[in-house]
């Protein structure tokens, strides 16, 4: 009898240990999935990407959250992806972001945009379990963007850089996007004409793979 009851005991201590151990996915489960959360694993090398909001605009702005800048009807962002390790962790991938059709409203002497030319890309960029979106230069090649403008004087050209080197966005599971909000850029270049600072924010849905498949953050 004893013995049974310390069978019995052993048996019920294995089993609290396998509930408290939790579900089998938390071991398994990538960062990035496809289809749902908990899915099957992005792979090295796939490529993500998505389109800004039907009908909104990529800002580069003069003031935080303001209304007076450069506004572009077509932006993109787009990746390819380096690792993706079992979350929690970081995924780390490589992307490029796109903007044209730009239009400038409310800065002096300004009449409208050339050009947007975004150089040194790919940039290295981490997606953590969070949430958290960072997108990184170097000191050798920092996220840069050059602007050609036309102005009351003739075509001028600004070039600007990301404050710190790193611009900052926000992943979020409802709808599979990332958002970029109000991220600091510093003239490096240009007359008086370019203002001294832009502020970045776009919303860029739904973020898939090449097969259409929306990617999920865990």
């Amino acid at each position: 009898m004893l013995k049974n009851r310390i069978t019995a005991a052993a048996l019920s201590g294995t089993a609290v240990a396998l509930l408290l151990a939790g579900p089998a996915r938390a071991d398994d489960t990538a960062v990035l999935t496809t289809d749902t959360l908990a899915g099957t694993a992005v792979a090295a090398g796939d490529t993500i990407s998505a389109g800004i909001v039907a009908g909104s605009q990529a800002v580069f702005a003069t003031a935080p959250a303001g209304s007076n800048g450069m506004k572009c009807n077509a932006s993109s962002f787009s990746a390819v992806v380096n690792d993706n390790p079992v979350a929690p962790g970081s995924a780390s991938l490589g992307s490029t972001l796109g903007v044209s059709s730009c239009t400038v409203t409310g800065v002096p002497g300004v009449t409208g945009v050339n050009s947007v030319t975004i150089s040194n890309q790919p940039y290295a960029t981490t997606v953590a379990s969070d949430g958290t979106v960072t997108v990184t230069g170097t000191d050798t090649a920092p996220i840069s963007a050059t602007l050609v403008l036309r102005s009351l004087l003739g075509s001028v050209t600004c070039v600007f850089v990301a404050n710190g080197n790193s611009i900052t966005g926000v992943a979020d599971n409802t709808d599979n996007s990332i958002s970029f909000t109000d991220q600091q850029f510093n003239k490096s270049s240009g007359p008086a004409a370019c203002v001294a600072n832009g502020y970045f924010t776009a919303k860029y849905t739904p973020v898939a793979n090449a097969a259409g498949s929306p990617v999920f953050v865990n």
